[in-house]
């Protein structure tokens, strides 16, 4: 039996990063193109397909070998990811135990598409911000300037991953095709599916010396200024996308985009419903009693006057029209809601008093 892990030289407990850095280092060693053992490299490459998969390394750390063409002790071909369970623990008598793969997987990795593309491996990952507004921001489109920490282009290679003026070679794993395949034997048959070469991301290229800065990924972190426009009328929890403005892409791959989430903060005064507006305004009892002309704020900071009509109750709402919120996306704004509160005065002169005590007398 192969020891595999002998094969790559390292630990039983090897993380995947090890047996990354043993397979480049022997593949590269023994390829038959640099005049390598062919055997010896397909025997490194047999090992790293194995002990670089999960399932496929415990499978092989539980029974020394991995069952993609029958099962322990015979069975038939074409029956993968399936174990006989000779006689239960405790149970004395045998018990036929089938460990199949999940069917789902299986039609999802073989028959779901041909998995993930060059552009797809290569692109950046978006990124999502907040910002706070105040109330009174969302009146009219404004600038945001924002400070992102994110992944750009590195300066040293612009993006190409290699040390300046080093040459590009073909990659040794897919030959410069860009592709792998992988081949499982299952009980429904034997499926091939193509993937992306994971030691140069589907380019089938790779630069002779890597970017000493970017260490090959052809981006770096760094902070980017960004300056970008709100929209009027938006709200909290709104979310505005702006397209490539997230993670730059791996080798000049397409950047991510940004996605900024709007909180839009309480206002001392004002309350918003929706694209309306609602305030208070507490008035005397004379003013409510005889009628008066008020003034009263807008939220864009202007004063309106409002007339109360003589004999008008605590607790009347009065819409001043166009005074909300600009509508989000098309024309027009909603309205402002003023609610009259009348004051009762807490104290009082012996003057005001007097008069009140008169105006009891003649019934009000």
């Amino acid at each position: 039996m192969k020891d595999y892990y002998k094969i790559l030289g390292i630990a039983k407990n090897a993380s995947q990063e090890d047996i990354k850095k043993a397979y480049y280092k022997l593949a590269h060693q023994h390829h038959p193109d640099k005049g390598g053992d062919e055997a010896r490299f397909k025997e490194v490459n047999e090992a790293y397909q194995t002990l670089s998969n999960k399932e496929k390394r415990a499978q092989y750390d539980r029974f020394g070998r991995v069952f993609e063409g029958g099962v322990p002790g015979g069975g038939e071909p074409g029956f993968a990811g399936f174990r006989w369970a000779w006689g239960a623990p405790g149970a004395g008598e045998e018990d036929f135990g089938f460990d199949f793969p999940d069917v789902g997987e299986i039609f999802e990795d073989f028959f779901g598409g041909a998995g993930e593309t060059q552009k797809e491996a290569r692109r950046g990952n978006d990124i999502e911000i907040e910002i706070e507004l105040p109330l009174e921001a969302t009146l009219e489109r404004s600038q945001e300037e924002l400070v992102l920490s994110k992944l750009l282009t590195c300066t040293r290679c612009q993006g190409t991953g290699g040390e300046p003026g080093s040459r590009v070679k073909e990659c040794f794993s897919c030959r410069g095709s860009g592709h792998v395949q992988k081949i499982q034997r299952t009980i429904f048959g034997t499926f091939t599916k193509q993937s992306l070469c994971p030691e140069c991301s589907g380019e089938g290229w790779k630069a002779e010396k890597t970017c000493n800065v970017c260490k090959g990924e052809g981006r770096i972190k760094d902070q980017e200024e960004l300056k970008v426009w709100i929209p009027a009328g938006v709200d909290t929890n709104q979310i505005l996308k702006i397209e490539g403005k997230g993670d730059v892409g791996r080798k000049k791959g397409k950047a991510g985009d940004l996605y900024i989430r709007i909180n839009v903060k309480p206002h001392p005064v004002f309350e918003r419903r929706g694209d309306d507006v609602y305030m208070s305004r507490s008035v005397s009892f004379p003013q409510a009693a005889l009628g008066d002309d008020i003034q009263v704020p807008t939220l864009g900071g202007q004063n309106i006057t409002l007339t109360i009509p003589a004999g008008t109750e605590s607790g009347k709402v009065f819409r001043v029209p166009e005074k909300g919120i600009p509508h989000y996306g098309r024309l027009g704004r909603g309205n402002m809601y003023v609610e009259l509160k009348v004051q009762t005065p807490k104290k009082l002169t012996k003057e005001q008093k007097d008069l009140l005590e008169k105006l009891k007398e003649k019934g009000l």
